[in-house]
């Protein structure tokens, strides 16, 4: 395989590509929240990782690459706050949270298509991965990584040390709530939701039983859960 080198974020600089068990590359890519049409700004992500993929190709590597679908548990704000997309998606449209997925899940595998963009060899959904995420928030809350809120269970990130530091950002300066509504559960401002519970008030279409009470998981375990579980073959 020919030298190939790629620009590493931790170290702010490039270095020779050294996969773990060569010519295989294994890939994450963070994919689509499905409650609504994929813009250019979604495929323009998707046209990058496509292009890291066919280098990959091209260098002589083996690239298994799994994007995830988000088919559950993205909120309409930011700090962890507001109504689930899907299920909001699903009110406008009378329609149910699964049927809404699933729709924008096969418009989204059309659109890469058209654009020639290479399809993952595995696209795995949150929805089929509760029992993983539940397993994954169960050992952290071991490792007391968690707390508990009225609303759910949090990643306390004061606990991890070097938090941030592939963004090279100081836990310090940020700010929450300087852009966005602040969320009054939280320690820290970059803590955020593990597991969220149902409101008591309202039945959700997508919910389920867990060691803390009847709820959905957060945004940000989804991908560490779904990331172990098929990275892992």
């Amino acid at each position: 395989m020919a030298d190939c080198r790629v620009f590493k974020s931790l170290k702010g600089e490039m270095e020779k590509f050294k996969p773990l068990s060569p010519p295989r590359v294994k890939i994450y890519s963070c994919g689509p929240t499905v409650y609504d049409h994929p813009h250019f700004g979604h495929m323009r992500t998707y046209v990058n990782t496509d292009i890291l993929i066919r280098v990959l190709r091209y260098f002589g590597f083996k690239p298994f690459q799994v994007m995830n679908i988000t088919d559950v548990g993205h909120l309409t704000g930011d700090r962890d706050l507001g109504e689930d997309k899907l299920e909001k998606r699903a009110r406008e449209k009378k329609e149910t949270a699964w049927e809404i997925a699933r729709r924008y899940e096969k418009e989204f595998f059309q659109v890469l298509k058209k654009l020639n963009i290479t399809s993952p060899s595995v696209a795995p959904r949150a929805t089929d991965n509760i029992k993983e995420m539940i397993l994954l928030v169960e050992e952290l809350e071991k490792k007391g990584f968690t707390y508990q809120t009225p609303d759910g269970i949090y990643f306390d990130t004061s606990k991890l040390v070097d938090y941030g530091k592939l963004a090279h950002l100081s836990k310090e300066e940020l700010r929450e709530g300087a852009r966005v509504e602040p969320n009054p559960y939280k320690k820290n401002p970059t803590d955020f939701a593990l597991w969220k519970f149902s409101p008591k008030d309202v039945k959700r279409q997508m919910e389920w039983e867990s060691p803390w009470g009847v709820g959905f998981p957060g945004w940000h375990i989804e991908c560490t859960a779904m990331s172990t579980s098929a990275l892992a073959v």
